[in-house]
């Protein structure tokens, strides 16, 4: 079941799809999808694939978890999986990922890339999740240049925040004229607004959840990844016997990262590379704590 903005949004739903669409492509398999146009319909979508004998049924969005603690319990022979959501039921997998962790890398990416000193983020809807993509970022910036003035806006408050490219757009320009020269999207089909406006006005933009870095070569200075694709595929590989429970995905685990390709090798220079892979290893090793802005609704790092 994908989330509002579509499967084709080149972000996180889209990663979705293509780990479902690698699990059939292996195997031969087929699995049923639904594109939901409204958030009344998540209950139902759930409970017409349950009643169609489906198993797992693999969900992506924070927004599927209060209609899944509705219908888990009616299906108990069912097994769920919800990503960025956390249902406490015995036959669902909430699969979470610490998405704090690769924004503090691509944040200090941004602040070695940026020549004004000042960076910024744009946000899809204003929840704690898409918040703690932003603190992350704020930090790996920070630890990078300590004077660096960081902006943040989100889009909006409602579900439609994640499909909204124009808005997208016009927040990036008025980050632009406050002297930001790099931008962090982490705003679903929004930040492809984000993305272009950054390539047409000469700055660099950072892609999330899925790698962006192709949609603007040598516009977008790296991508955010977050590994959804990994998180359907090894629930449809493992089956309704996938263990339940909730699962964090981090660096560690490799859940979160960011990209280097043919499309941004020329901006990510060797001095940069090194700088963010000792950060990699130094937040594994519980040598440098990144800030979980979930945890307390704080960030300590200021964002305008």
């Amino acid at each position: 079941i994908f989330d509002l903005g579509g499967k084709f949004d080149r972000s996180f739903n889209e990663a979705a799809y293509n780990g479902a669409q690698l699990w059939a492509d292996q195997t031969g398999g087929s699995y049923r999808e639904i594109e939901l146009q409204s958030d009344a319909q998540r209950e139902q979508a759930m409970r017409r694939l349950a009643e169609a004998g489906a198993n797992p049924i693999v969900m992506a969005g924070f927004s599927q978890a209060t209609p899944l603690s509705v219908v888990a319990p009616d299906y108990p022979d069912t097994t769920f999986v919800i990503i960025d959501g956390v249902v406490d039921a015995p036959n669902v997998r909430s699969v979470i990922f610490s998405e704090h962790e690769g924004s503090y890398l691509v944040g200090m990416l941004a602040a070695m890339a940026s020549e004004t000193g000042t960076v910024s983020f744009v946000g899809g809807q204003d929840i704690p999740l898409i918040s703690r993509f932003a603190c992350g970022y704020a930090q790996g910036a920070a630890a990078v240049n300590p004077d660096i003035t960081v902006i943040s806006n989100m889009t909006g408050t409602t579900g439609a925040a994640w499909n909204d490219p124009v808005r997208g757009g016009e927040l990036t320009r008025g980050q632009i004229s406050q002297g930001s020269d790099v931008v962090f999207a982490a705003a679903g089909g929004t930040g492809l607004g984000v993305l272009q406006v950054a390539a047409d006005e000469g700055i660099f933009s950072i892609g999330v959840d899925s790698n962006q870095n192709y949609l603007h070569p040598g516009s977008v200075l790296t991508s955010m990844l977050k590994r959804v694709d990994v998180a359907v595929h090894d629930a449809f590989t493992t089956g309704p016997s996938v263990e339940t429970g909730v699962h964090v995905f981090g660096l560690a685990q490799e859940g979160v990262g960011y990209a280097v390709d043919e499309f941004n090798a020329e901006l990510i220079t060797a001095d940069m590379q090194a700088a963010v892979d000792a950060a990699r290893a130094a937040i594994i090793a519980g040598e440098i704590s990144v800030h979980n802005f979930t945890d307390d609704g704080t960030c300590p790092v200021q964002m305008q």
